[in-house]
C-alpha cells in the first residue's frame, strides 16, 4: 500500500465514509466483533448467573484458543477455494457466517440444560469459525484498499463497527438476558449474523489480491510440493525475510501488547455480578458511557498516529490499557455506585479502544501481498496465543487468594497483576521503535 501521490496525507470527509466499500466494511466488523464476546465475558456472565464456579468460568475460557490458532487455516483461506462461485475471500466468509448462526443458534438452544460440556462444545464452535471469518474479514479489508489512506479509513470503520458489536454483545444483551433470558438473547445474536451475511453478498471481491493467486497456483499448484511449501512456509519466509531478526521481537511485543485485557477479561461480568450490579446496571451503563468512550479512543488513537506516528502510538496505547485495567480496583471500595462504576468503565473502555486500533494497524502494516491472510493470521495468532491461555487460571487465581483476603480484594489483585504485565510490551515496542528511526536514517 502506497501513499498518495503527492506523499501529502488526505483528509477524509463524510462523504468517504457513505463509500459502499466502507458500508461494507462497517457491516463485516459488526460481523467480527458479535460472536467474540458471545464466548468470552458474556458466556462467563452467563454461566456465573446460573450458579457456575470461578474456576470452571476460567478454564472453560479456554475456548477462545481458536482465536490463537489461525496461523494453522491461514494457508488455507490464501490457496483453497471454499464456496468457489463467490471467489477467494467472500466464500470463506459466508461458509463461516453459516457456521456461526448454527453455533449461535445451537447455544440458544440447548443452553445448559444439556450440560456445561454441551454448551461449550458448541461455544468451541462458534470460537472456530469466528476466527477463521476474522481472518477472510482482515484479508479482504487489506486486499480492497487502493492505498495506505484508504486501508486507514476501512480500518478505522472496521473496528468502530467491531467495538458497537461488542458493546452490544457486553451490553445490551444483559438488558435482554435480564428481560428474556440468555437463551432468547444468544437467539437474536444469531438473527443478527445477518448483518455480516448480507454484506458479503454485496461486497466485492478483491480482484489484484485474486490476480496474485491465480498467478501462484498456475505457477506452483497446491497439490505440487512447492505449491504446498509455498502455501504453508512461504508467507512465513517472507515475513522473516522482510524483517529479519526484528521479526521475533514485533511478534513478541504483540503477543504481550493485549495480555493485560485478556488475563483479567473472564473475570471481569463475574466481578461486576459479585460486586451487587444488576444486568440492566451494567448494560445500561456500557450502551450509554461505553459504546462513546470506545469510539473517543478510537479517535484518539488515530489523531496521535498522526502527531506521533505508530509505533508511539502503540507505547501511549499500552499504558493507557494498564491504567484502564487497575482503574477496575478502585470498585472494591465504591461498590455498586452507579456514577463510579459508570466513570471506571469509561476510562477502561476508552483505553481498551485506543489500545485496540493501535495494534490492528499495525498488524495489518506487516503484511504483504499474495499472503495476506496466513500473514495476518500469523500475527493475530501471537497477539491472542498467550493471553487465550493464560486467561483460563484467572478464575482459579481469584479462588485461591479468596481465603486470605476476601473475595473483593482478590479481584483487585487480579486487577492490578494484569496491568502490570504491560510493562514488557512497553519495553519492546521502545526498542522496536528506536529501531525503526535508526532504519529511516539509514535509507535517509
Amino acid at each position: 500500500m502506497t501513499a498518495t501521490a503527492s506523499g501529502a496525507r488526505r483528509r477524509y470527509t463524510f462523504r468517504d465514509y457513505l463509500n459502499p466499500r466502507v458500508l461494507v466494511m462497517l457491516a463485516l466488523g459488526f460481523s467480527s466483533g458479535l460472536p467474540f464476546l458471545l464466548v468470552g465475558n458474556t458466556f462467563g456472565f452467563w454461566l456465573r448467573d446460573e450458579g457456575t464456579g470461578l474456576a470452571a468460568i476460567g478454564f472453560i475460557s479456554w475456548v477462545g484458543i481458536a482465536y490463537s490458532l489461525q496461523w494453522a487455516w491461514g494457508p488455507f483461506l490464501d490457496r483453497v477455494p471454499a464456496l468457489k462461485f463467490l471467489g477467494q475471500r467472500r466464500g470463506w466468509l459466508l461458509l463461516t457466517q453459516l457456521l456461526l448462526v448454527a453455533g449461535l443458534a445451537g447455544m440458544a438452544v440447548t443452553g445448559l440444560g444439556h450440560g456445561l460440556a454441551v454448551l461449550g462444545a458448541l461455544a468451541l464452535v462458534v470460537a472456530f469459525a469466528s476466527s477463521v471469518q476474522d481472518i477472510a474479514i482482515a484479508a479482504w479489508r487489506i486486499e480492497i484498499a487502493r492505498d495506505a489512506d484508504e486501508l486507514g479509513l476501512l480500518t478505522a470503520a472496521n473496528t468502530m463497527a467491531y467495538r458497537v458489536a461488542m458493546i452490544c454483545t457486553d451490553s445490551l444483551i444483559l438488558i435482554s438476558a435480564q428481560h428474556l433470558g440468555w437463551q432468547a438473547s444468544y437467539g437474536l445474536c444469531a438473527v443478527a449474523m445477518v448483518v455480516g451475511i448480507g454484506a458479503t453478498l454485496l461486497a466485492p471481491e478483491p480482484e489484484r489480491a485474486d490476480e496474485v493467486m491465480t498467478a501462484k497456483e498456475k505457477e506452483a499448484p497446491l497439490w505440487t510440493a512447492r505449491g504446498l511449501f509455498d502455501a504453508v512456509a512461504g508467507p512465513f519466509v517472507a515475513f522473516f525475510k522482510k524483517h529479519g531478526m526484528m521479526a521475533l521481537v514485533m511478534l513478541l511485543a504483540i503477543t504481550l501488547y493485549r495480555l493485560p485485557d485478556f488475563v483479567r477479561g473472564p473475570m471481569v461480568n463475574p466481578f461486576f455480578h459479585d460486586l451487587g450490579m444488576s444486568k440492566d446496571a451494567v448494560g445500561f451503563s456500557r450502551a450509554v458511557v461505553g459504546l462513546g468512550t470506545t469510539f473517543l479512543g478510537t479517535l484518539a488513537a488515530g489523531l496521535v498516529s498522526v502527531r506521533l506516528g505508530l509505533m508511539r502510538t502503540l507505547i501511549f496505547g499500552a499504558v493507557l490499557q494498564a491504567l484502564g485495567v487497575a482503574a477496575n480496583a478502585v470498585l472494591i471500595y465504591t461498590g455498586s455506585d452507579l456514577p463510579m462504576f459508570m466513570l471506571v468503565m469509561g476510562i477502561d473502555d476508552f483505553a481498551l479502544g485506543f489500545a485496540g486500533i493501535s495494534l490492528v494497524a499495525y498488524m495489518s502494516s506487516l503484511t504483504s501481498l499474495g499472503y495476506v491472510a496466513t500473514q495476518y493470521a500469523l500475527l493475530s495468532s501471537a497477539y491472542a496465543l498467550a493471553g487465550k491461555f493464560l486467561k483460563g487460571f484467572s478464575g482459579s487465581i481469584v479462588d485461591a487468594l479468596t481465603p486470605g483476603l476476601g473475595l473483593m480484594p482478590a479481584y483487585a489483585v487480579l486487577f492490578l497483576g494484569s496491568a502490570s504485565i504491560a510493562i514488557p510490551s512497553i519495553a519492546l515496542f521502545l526498542i522496536l521503535d528506536r529501531h525503526a528511526r535508526r532504519t529511516a536514517i539509514n535509507r535517509a
